[in-house]
């Protein structure tokens, strides 16, 4: 399963909104790059929710839960389904660009990217940083 890095700004959909909401399409994504991403995701694959804006950190775990579908009128774009998996202790942008071996991880290497691709050691890393 493939592993990844969802941002939103918190004050338009937060982890908080995802828990009471149970489930939420991902969508409005219209960055090229990201919506490559979106594409690969498949049903099972996790993915860090990140807080953007103010807050720049990861507050939590979702769960891709089930598979793409076109995202607007002309079916260019895509939104994927996700689930809340469980709230992460905050890990901080500056905490992520503290360790050396996150280095070359999208978020720190392309910061605008709002999807992104996430390596195993990667995410193994982060879940230590968290606690």
């Amino acid at each position: 399963m493939a592993k990844w890095l969802m941002k939103s700004e918190p004050h338009v959909y937060s982890w908080d909104d995802l828990v009471r909401d149970g489930a939420t399409d991902w969508d409005g994504v219209r960055n090229n790059a990201a919506r490559l991403h979106l594409r690969a995701m498949k049903t099972g694959d996790e993915a860090f929710f990140y807080h953007s804006g103010d807050e720049r950190r990861i507050v939590g775990i979702m769960k891709i839960a089930g598979p793409g579908k076109p995202d607007g009128e002309d079916g260019a774009w895509v939104k994927v389904p996700v689930a809340p998996v469980r709230p992460l202790a905050p890990v901080t942008l500056k905490d992520i660009k503290a360790e050396p071996k996150l280095a070359a991880m999208e978020l720190v290497r392309q910061s605008r990217l709002s999807v992104s691709p996430v390596r195993d050691e990667e995410w193994a890393l982060i879940l230590k940083l968290a606690g």
